[in-house]
């Protein structure tokens, strides 16, 4: 077994299908696994051993797929870094994971702490000035365009993925062969993926989701991946509409912002499914958009412990709300404190079973056992499960507001706040507050030509749930911090506010 097998494999018998459309040029399959295996090549003449880690540090562009293909075929590991990440959190993830080469850009060169790092023993160029390094076009040019993939066991390490680190220091999730491939065939499976298809994909390559989801089991299908740098949204929408996409993947926050842009109707007329992941989808928007575009907004549901995709909503039928039901081969069970199964309809924490589960946090062998507990990986999310098997989330446990006592599930006033004509987005959380211990404060950003004030927004609450659940406090603000793959950052409003 080997995740670069997918390439291997379409090259074989579909060797001029397109793989890889950017900027305008296309890489066919034949084209992707020739460069792929003279990168393989290169990378064991120049002493990458099976098991080391080669850091990849790079945006969004077709040498990404190439560089991290190579790496899991001689049966190194591929470590995805945050191309937004500068000097400080390099440190600790090279180190951390003890890697021995970087391929970076020459934009994102000036970031890597070489005197700080002793493992990194070489840096490959892969776009602008190599400023004195090797280029990936000269080890391309070194290789032989022959070759095929180790032959790796299931359980073998293939893939390090950093956790964002919203408390402490980021964790080194481990997934193996095994985890990636059974996840991209999942995929491929409940989404419906076929050869025929073109996946666009703007959310970032270093993470899971763009990772897994859409690159690889785009390959896996032997389809066409249509890539994009970043999320621009007049230039996502003349590709969808050039390059003839036909499935579009993204997060709440973009929806949210298609919905505002009156063009979308037109520039998205080939798109037959639409897929939204990484954060939780509001009902409200949701139900617009079908009304708008005659079609749902699917959702899955998974972490980057499970490779991701852990739920589907869903082959069978579509539950506004939910995440899904468990994928193939994957058990989902709603746990108490102590670890027992709740009674269906009760509020606990996911706990996920299956082929796409981690190995473990890498190095980490105390947080490792705190998150795989008797077979079963902890998400710390909270949700509940209906009598079909249908999952909803509630919150993540550390978003809880806890008022005066009384639980505060920030996700479930959003779903309210929503509703209301003015709000275009919105981000509910915590702060300290010295006599109910915390208060529910409410960041909005309005409608173009909306008008309201935080008086009416907290009496519109007010009146339709529980005092303690209002927000106290109501920021407008121009737009919503977020991190790379679109997710609201509540504690960077937590820590600014």
């Amino acid at each position: 077994m080997n995740i670069s097998q997918h390439v291997d494999r379409a090259a074989k018998f579909f060797p001029e299908q397109a793989a890889i459309v950017f900027d305008g040029a296309t890489l066919t399959y034949a084209e992707v696994n020739a460069r792929v295996n003279r990168l393989a090549h290169a990378l064991e003449a120049n002493g990458v051993k099976r098991g080391q880690r080669v850091a990849i540090y790079l945006p969004n562009i077709p040498a990404f797929a190439i560089c991290y293909l190579a790496v899991v075929r001689i049966g190194a590991i591929a470590l995805s870094i945050n191309a937004m990440y500068k000097s400080e959190e390099l440190t600790y993830i090279l180190n951390d994971s003890g890697s021995d080469l970087v391929f970076t850009t020459g934009e994102l060169l000036p970031h890597i702490p070489r005197t700080q790092c002793p493992t990194v023993k070489q840096v490959v160029v892969c776009e602008g000035d190599p400023q004195g390094h090797p280029t990936l076009d000269g080890w391309l040019a070194k290789g032989s365009d022959r070759g095929r993939p180790a032959h790796m066991d299931p359980e073998d390490p293939a893939v390090l993925l950093y956790t964002s680190g919203t408390t402490g220091f980021p964790k080194g999730a481990t997934l193996s062969h095994g985890n990636v491939v059974a996840n991209a065939w999942a995929t491929v499976h409940h989404a419906g993926y076929t050869r025929n298809d073109r996946m666009i994909l703007f959310l970032p390559l270093f993470h899971v989701f763009g990772q897994n989801f859409i690159m690889n089991a785009t390959f896996q299908a032997m389809a066409t991946l249509v890539l994009h740098r970043r999320f621009v949204p007049e230039r996502v929408l003349e590709s969808v509409r050039r390059d003839r996409v036909s499935m579009f993947f993204a997060v709440p926050t973009i929806y949210i912002g298609l919905l505002n842009l009156p063009a979308a109707d037109e520039s998205l007329a080939s798109i037959r499914y639409d897929f939204s992941a990484a954060a939780t989808m509001p009902r409200e928007i949701s139900a617009r958009w079908r009304q708008r575009f005659g079609r749902p907004v699917f959702e899955g549901y998974g972490l980057t412990e499970c490779s991701p995709f852990a739920c589907y909503n869903h082959d069978f039928r579509h539950k506004f709300g939910s995440v899904g039901t468990p994928i193939e081969n994957t058990e989902i069970r709603i746990l108490d404190a102590d670890d027992q199964e709740l009674p269906l309809g009760q509020w606990g924490e996911i706990c996920i079973k299956g082929p796409g589960v981690m190995r473990g946090y890498w190095n980490k062998p105390e947080e490792t056992r705190q998150a795989l507990r008797s077979g079963w990986l902890h998400s710390g999310d909270i949700g509940t499960m209906d009598d079909e098997g249908y999952v909803f989330i509630v919150d993540r446990v550390k978003d809880m507001i806890n008022v005066s006592g009384f639980k505060v599930w920030p996700a479930e006033v959003e779903q309210f706040l929503y509703k209301h004509p003015a709000v275009q987005e919105v981000a509910v959380y915590g702060k300290p507050h010295p006599e109910k211990g915390e208060a529910v404060v409410a960041a909005i950003i309005l409608k173009e030509g909306a008008a309201a004030t935080g008086e009416e927004i907290i009496a519109y609450c007010r009146s339709h749930m529980a005092a303690y659940k209002a927000p106290t406090r109501v920021d407008f603000l121009a737009e919503l911090p977020k991190s790379a793959t679109g997710k609201i950052l509540k504690r960077t409003l937590r820590d600014t506010a």
